[in-house]
């Protein structure tokens, strides 16, 4: 058995290997943040919004705090279960237990004072007003007024996707991603998922993190109970990670002994 001499098969098979690496490559261009788009883009400086801007909505969760002087106004104020330990009542759980619910209508039920109204307030406007009203029952008094159900959901390609737990007042979506082990290098960097609950319903915003406007964007700090969907790069079908090159490589060789040994 003799194959058709003159036809290039080792070429053949070659110019497919170098095809198949080619598409499955990942460029620098792909996986580097913030790029300039334009040469002559020279801006520096991004204002952007702020957590400071959060409005209070309906079934948020608020951890509040009255600090005094009394040991028995402090505990009249403050919400504890009878038994626990400081430890116990500084847990997740007993934050969340302990916490003022924001009920449909935007009020929150809080002790002696009564009913508040807290919705579309920002956090530092519902301290504000906490505070001047347990001004008429107390002095020398400080309240802390800080979200307690802020959560943020990172799925897709990130290295630890998963529900994420924020202990600060604001965080921007480099820092979240950061706690998620960031992104993976199959990532689709130029279009990020964030999908944000809204008083109409979800929203879907998509993200290009590989432009440095990201740091001007409007949803560059994340917001409670936001959900960010890192989608795959088309070329990871064919990612080294997944793909069985192996197997590929062990069948070229072959293909190409043979070639040579009916030429």
């Amino acid at each position: 058995m003799k194959l058709t001499s003159g036809f290039p098969y080792g070429k053949l098979i070659l110019l497919f290997v170098v095809i198949a690496l080619l598409s499955s490559c990942v460029t620098q261009k792909q996986v580097k943040y913030l790029q300039k788009k334009q040469k002559e883009d020279t801006l520096s400086a991004f204002p952007n919004t702020r957590l400071a801007d959060y409005k209070i909505q309906s079934n948020d969760n608020l951890y509040i705090k009255i600090f005094s002087m009394d040991e028995k106004t402090y505990l009249f104020f403050n919400k504890q279960n009878p038994g626990s330990s400081s430890y116990d009542y500084m847990s997740d759980a007993a934050i969340y237990l302990n916490s003022y619910s924001v009920d449909d209508s935007g009020y929150i039920n809080f002790p002696l004072v009564g009913k508040l109204f807290v919705k579309a307030l920002t956090l530092e406007q519902a301290k504000d007003m906490i505070q001047s009203m347990v001004n008429e029952y107390l002095k020398e008094t400080c309240v802390v007024v800080k979200m307690v159900n802020f959560n943020i959901t990172v799925v897709g390609e990130v290295r630890r996707p998963g529900e994420i737990k924020v202990y600060q007042d604001k965080i921007n979506i480099f820092e979240l991603l950061s706690m998620a082990g960031d992104l993976t290098d199959f990532a689709d960097r130029g279009k990020v998922a964030l999908i944000r609950q809204t008083n109409g319903g979800s929203k879907v915003v998509y993200l290009d993190l590989n432009s440095e406007k990201i740091l001007n964007s409007a949803y560059y700090y994340m917001r409670p109970n936001d959900i960010l969907y890192i989608s795959p790069l088309g070329v990871k079908r064919w990612g080294f990670e997944t793909f069985p090159w192996g197997v590929v490589f062990a069948a070229i060789s072959t293909a190409l002994l043979l070639i040579n040994y009916f030429k």
